[in-house]
């Protein structure tokens, strides 16, 4: 397994072979309406997630979806985690926010107590939409998305099946229309980078934010 750590801010373009060519705002499903997960779609991640969470018995606080039902949140300092499966989904971004704002329910970090917890739950919802935007664009689309929570810091695994090497477009700029995704992902988190898998077709990309202290 190897990482890739991130270039200077910017947002890398299309990958070789695995871009569509659709602008940023062409693709299906950016829209602000979300629909709720199905608990079929969803899945508490238990040991076969890529850090090994691992979740307790402690019950998770009731959610805004049927899709917390049977989750469970882990005691204080524990990890905790959560998957989900774009298969044969539509509404790919839409749907990557609505679960997260699930989980982010059932971990505390929502509802939002004050100005900086409320801009932490927004930052997180921000960064899943542009992963999964990138891979919509530049990867033919998304296959999971995994989210962990530990010690106060969320991090999201957005995996595809592309070939190419993620690198920012440089230079950024603010005027130019298109473009700012990773540029968004890096501003905004602690630390983001790329994880292949030797002999697996693919990759995961992964950004860490962390709560208000």
């Amino acid at each position: 397994m190897s990482t890739t750590r991130p270039y200077s801010p910017g947002d890398r373009g299309p990958e070789p072979g695995g871009a569509s060519g659709a602008s940023e705002g062409g693709v299906p499903g950016t829209g602000e309406s979300e629909g709720g997960v199905s608990a079929g779609q969803a899945a508490v991640i238990g040991a076969s997630a890529p850090s090994s969470p691992t979740p307790s018995s402690a019950p998770a606080p009731s959610g805004p979806s049927p899709a917390e039902a049977g989750a469970a949140a882990a005691g204080d300092g524990g990890r905790q985690g959560r998957r989900l499966s774009f298969d044969d989904q539509s509404g790919v971004v839409p749907l990557a926010r609505d679960f997260t704002r699930q989980a982010l329910y059932a971990w505390g970090w929502l509802p939002s107590a004050t100005a900086d917890q409320r801009a932490a739950a927004e930052d997180v919802l921000l960064v899943v939409s542009e992963l999964v935007t990138n891979a919509c664009l530049h990867a033919e689309g998304p296959d999971e998305l995994w989210i962990t929570c530990e010690k106060k810091v969320i991090r999201l695994e957005v995996s595809d099946r592309g070939t190419g090497q993620p690198a920012p477009r440089t230079p950024h700029r603010a005027g130019r229309p298109g473009g700012h995704g990773m540029f968004i992902v890096q501003r905004l988190c602690l630390d983001w980078g790329v994880v292949r898998t030797p002999g697996v077709a693919g990759k995961r990309v992964w950004a860490e934010l962390g709560a208000p202290a």
